[in-house]
């Protein structure tokens, strides 16, 4: 990587100077400065396909999905953020390619819904987490998901607890800034079914998006592309109706392939979508929900618990039944 951020510092020098200067939220494009998507060598699917290679579900599971480029998700699970996010980074760095990290430690996480509650025991604790987390990163080229939820749902909140988390946000982004510029940071925006856009316009604004790269849509639901990007290019007017700027946004496509019926917690007939790329209607299409692993005790995963890879729901996936 050392010799792309040289180049990169020569191109900028040789800039004209008012542009060189342009302020903006990050100076580098990470999905120049790598050579493809970076697939988890750790992911549940992977992990379950190594350990049953006799069942007959596998060689689909391992074909359709495992080797499909999704993102790693980080939370109070993870140990040591700092050391689990640079080991990441750094393993898909040393291959030159572009690693997607979820960020999901949000102090009340889930605060409404409920079924992945949990995060960080404090503001200052989360302060402090996400610091480190982008501090793990450092200097590698990322793609990070800011806290899927968190601007989706403030239907049970009161104003005080929506002030606090949408300035956790906002500092979150300041560290990403500071400490990882050749990151690409997505405020998560929730999906078309949450909020109106006007409304999600005014959220992402007053938790911080000025500072994000982008925002992102549709994370671990169901809603199809062309609705997302609908969505997504509306809540663009309203942003600069309203404030004056937009945002590229980019849509998560690991569970979209039928569409939605409706439900948001383990619906069944779901199947997966258009693989994680560059372009599509969004900025890019990315697998940030890992197909197969449940939404929680609901739906076709009932007994099981959020995060928990089913293998079944994950075959069912495939051909969409």
């Amino acid at each position: 990587m050392r010799h792309r951020l040289r180049a990169l510092a020569a191109a900028l020098l040789a800039l004209p100077l008012a542009l060189a200067v342009a302020p903006s939220a990050h100076a580098a494009d990470p999905t120049t400065m790598t050579n493809g998507f970076y697939v988890d060598p750790d992911s549940s699917p992977k992990r379950w396909v190594a350990a049953n290679h006799g069942d007959g579900r596998a060689a689909a599971i391992n074909a359709s999905i495992a080797n499909t480029p999704m993102a790693r998700w980080f939370g109070s699970w993870s140990g040591a953020i700092g050391t689990a996010a640079g080991a990441y980074v750094g393993a898909a760095d040393r291959v030159d390619k572009l690693p997607l990290l979820v960020a999901y430690n949000i102090y009340n996480r889930d605060y409404c819904g409920g079924h992945s509650a949990g995060g960080a025991a404090s503001p200052s604790a989360y302060k402090s987490w996400i610091a480190q987390f982008a501090g793990g990163i450092a200097n590698r080229p990322a793609v990070v998901i800011l806290e899927p939820d968190s601007l989706g749902d403030y239907g049970c909140m009161t104003q005080a607890q929506i002030d606090e988390r949408e300035g956790m946000l906002t500092g979150a982004l300041a560290e990403f800034n500071r400490q990882a510029p050749n990151t690409w940071v997505y405020l998560d925006a929730g999906n078309p079914a949450w909020a109106d856009a006007a409304t999600m316009a005014r959220r992402l604004h007053e938790a911080g998006l000025r500072q994000a790269h982008g925002f992102s849509l549709n994370v671990s639901n169901y809603l199809t592309t062309a609705e997302n990007t609908a969505y997504g290019n509306t809540v663009n007017r309203e942003l600069g109706a309203r404030y004056g700027y937009s945002k590229p946004f980019v849509v998560d496509t690991s569970r979209n392939g039928n569409g939605s019926n409706g439900q948001w917690c383990n619906p069944a007939g779901r199947r997966i979508g258009t693989p994680t790329q560059l372009g599509g209607g969004a900025e890019m299409l990315l697998w940030i929900k890992t197909p197969g692993e449940s939404d929680g005790n609901c739906g076709v995963g009932a007994g099981s618990s959020a995060g928990q890879f089913l293998p079944e729901v994950a075959y069912k996936m495939i051909y969409g039944y």
